[in-house]
């Protein structure tokens, strides 16, 4: 390599502080593995692996490094929740009711219920309900948190029903618009109205409807993001994806390019009156646009 390839060096000051962002996502996975040590029935598949724990807790650290680790072990448990969820609903239940039956149990547990030893995934989020619980924001946000568990399993529902009517005789797939609108099946509201109820500030929870409004347009990035990284596995595994939707991929980078550009238009607005919070939801798309240039969360690396 001569001089003129040689890539660009990183101030010291730089790496010094994606070092401290690694040490807190390594303070992440020990919490991690405290968790699916407490419920293996949960984590039993070969999928919910240590590199898994890494890229959650890495995600998360990435994403809000101005916390402490123990400031965000709430959200970066409700992450791992949160593949736990996907994975009860997308790999395991085997019909509609199968659905229903893990969403009941789910928003029992939003509702104050204390479910019984069998049921791991409703367990685990109680556990992460007693710990917002503790935060004095939760009385007040209890409603949201649940409203936003209610809108994920609702699309992760609608997802299960579109999927699995597409492959019956004469059946069809929704329109990407459709899909699109859909996306809170990522979670990733979830996550955010948990994070920001657990870590959140006065101003940060003054507007938390405007919070949620923007990271809910960050969120369709997220999905198509997701979906260009990992159609080939998506395929294999029998998930929906934009790609197959569209009769051209090009109609997929197109929306997410536009996307994109409106989502940084509302950010730049959101930063007029809480640049923390933009820059969290700048940092999501940043880190997840960079993460599935090189590997993906379930464990495809080759």
């Amino acid at each position: 390599m001569s001089t003129t390839d040689a890539p660009p060096r990183a101030g010291q000051a730089d790496v010094a502080e994606q070092g401290r962002i690694c040490a807190l996502a390594t303070r992440g996975v020990r919490d991690l593995q405290k968790v699916t040590a407490a419920h293996p029935g949960l984590f039993s598949a070969a999928t919910f692996d240590s590199a898994l724990l890494g890229s959650v807790a890495s995600a998360i650290a990435f994403t809000a490094p101005w916390h402490s680790a123990a400031e965000l072990r709430i959200t970066t448990r409700t992450l791992l929740w949160v593949f736990a969820a996907d994975w009860q609903v997308d790999y395991l239940a085997t019909s509609a009711d199968a659905v229903q039956a893990v969403v009941a149990e789910c928003l029992a547990v939003a509702d104050g219920a204390h479910p019984p030893a069998g049921l791991h995934l409703a367990r685990l989020l109680a556990d992460i309900r007693d710990d917002l619980a503790t935060v004095p924001a939760f009385d007040r946000f209890r409603p949201v948190w649940r409203d936003e568990l209610a809108r994920m399993f609702a699309a992760v529902a609608r997802e299960w029903d579109w999927k699995n009517a597409s492959r019956a005789p004469g059946g069809s797939l929704p329109t990407l618009d459709r899909y699109l609108d859909n996306a809170d099946n990522l979670a990733c509201s979830f996550v955010n109205a948990t994070h920001w109820i657990a870590t959140g500030d006065g101003k940060c929870l003054r507007h938390l409807d405007e919070l949620l409004t923007v990271g809910r347009e960050v969120q369709r990035v997220l999905r198509l993001v997701n979906d260009l990284a990992t159609h080939e596995r998506d395929v294999e595994w029998g998930d929906l994806n934009a790609l197959m939707l569209v009769p051209d991929p090009a109609l997929v980078r197109d929306r997410l390019t536009q996307l994109t550009r409106r989502c940084q238009g509302l950010l730049d607005l959101l930063a007029e009156r809480d640049p923390r919070q933009a820059d969290y939801l700048r940092r999501q798309i940043s880190f997840t646009a960079g993460f599935y240039q090189v590997s993906d969360f379930w464990g495809r690396d080759e």
